[in-house]
């Protein structure tokens, strides 16, 4: 009879080393990732590595490593790289004085793959989650021209426009959203806690309560008997349609139809798309990467199925010999502004410069729409708000009103 062997469970640790390259004979330090001290020293002999020192790293909480990590590490790489400093020390710099031991992690590990050989784009590539085609296109592109210091600027100017715009649209999409969120929370606390107090005292009383008052009380009734139930609904609803929405390309897709569809966040969306795909297809075309493997990168870049879907489309016309222009006219989701600047680009060939100032005015479109809709929507929901309220208020005092002047 086989005894079944149990799975080690050991969790590994971060290991910080010093030693000899001993193919570069050159002094090499950074961090290992192994299960024990044995396990990284064993490591780092096979990666030609004669160990002079090493310690176990402290555990710290590692945070999220967020877009915006990514961006604020690009334009420091950038600026560091331009003043001349040379890669490696580029890289340890901007990992060990960051805050966040994930990033301080992550980088560490993309520098060790450089320092053993492996190009930058490729080194960026092994972590899809954080860099992904677009920005490895442009690493390579830059590596291979010679002129990745440039490209790197290019890069975190990108990275901060379009970061910048994404913003801009959650915020205007996010804040009615919140207030709709209070609203419900302050209706039911209303009328699970306070209207049935109120209940219990006209009780007592024994008096008729007015039509409105009556309304209220048995939707009071209601929700402190299903209450609990309708919350565990809605939170349940709210995580089951997330969960759904990040598994489903078929409903994303819908709704992301709808949102370009939707009368007063349709346009803001809409316009954000447009500068973000006109700033990513002028970006890579500045730095020579080919129209297709541009127009494939911009397709997951695009941020909205709806445009990815058309870019794919554009990028199959542009492979069978048609030009970006009619591939873009023909899908029907550019304004012809847009198609028309990218026509002159073609034909002077400087599209990267048309399409920039594409992207720069649709930026400032999208900045002027989002401060219209907040300085609209704040007094509109406030309107809303007192009248939800309001109402309740009414009719919860209605009867003692009544009573008094039935006294008077």
């Amino acid at each position: 009879m086989t005894t079944p062997t149990k799975k080690s469970s050991t969790k590994e640790s971060q290991f910080r080393f010093e030693g000899k390259n001993l193919q570069t004979e050159q002094v090499v330090r950074g961090e290992v990732t192994a299960k024990s001290e044995a396990d990284a020293r064993a490591k780092l002999v096979r990666r030609k590595i004669k160990v002079m020192q090493i310690e176990k790293v402290k555990q710290k909480r590692y945070k999220k490593i967020s877009q915006a990590d990514i961006t604020v590490f690009t334009r420091q790489l950038a600026t560091m790289m331009k003043a001349g400093l040379p890669l490696m020390q580029a890289f340890d710099i901007v990992a060990k004085g960051h805050p966040n031991p994930g990033m301080t992690n992550l980088l560490i590990n993309i520098r060790n793959d450089v320092e053993q050989g492996t190009s930058m784009a490729d080194a960026f590539a092994k972590h899809p989650k954080y860099f992904d085609r677009f920005y490895c296109n442009l690493v390579r592109a830059g590596e291979a021209g010679g002129v990745l210091e440039s490209l790197l600027d290019k890069l975190a100017v990108y990275k901060e426009k379009t970061q910048s715009t994404k913003k801009k649209i959650k915020s205007a999409l996010t804040y009615p959203v919140v207030v709709v969120i209070v609203a419900v929370a302050l209706i039911l606390v209303m009328m699970m806690f306070v209207l049935p107090s109120f209940g219990n005292v006209y009780k007592g009383m024994g008096v008729p309560l007015p039509g409105l008052t009556q309304i209220l009380m048995n939707l009071s009734d209601f929700f402190v008997a299903y209450g609990v139930f309708i919350i565990i609904l809605l939170v349940g609803g709210a995580f089951g349609f997330v969960h759904l929405y990040k598994r489903s390309p078929n409903l994303r897709k819908r709704l992301d139809i709808m949102l370009l569809k939707m009368p007063i966040f349709g346009p803001i969306v809409s316009k954000g798309t447009i500068a973000r795909w006109s700033r990513t297809t002028a970006t890579l075309f500045a730095a020579g990467v080919p129209l297709v493997e541009v127009l494939e990168s911009v397709s997951g870049a695009a941020g909205n199925i709806r445009y990815e879907e058309a870019t794919n489309d554009i990028r199959n016309k542009v492979n069978q010999g048609l030009s970006l222009t009619s591939g873009m006219k023909d899908c029907g989701l550019f304004p012809n502004m847009v198609v028309q600047m990218a026509a002159i680009g073609e034909e002077s060939g400087s599209l990267d410069d048309m399409l920039n100032k594409a992207a720069e005015f649709y930026e400032e479109e999208v900045d002027t729409a989002v401060s219209q809709l907040s300085s609209l929507m704040e007094p509109l929901i406030m309107v809303v708000l007192g009248l939800i309220v309001g109402v309740i208020l009414v009719g919860m005092y209605l009867p003692i009103f009544n009573m008094g002047n039935a006294v008077g």
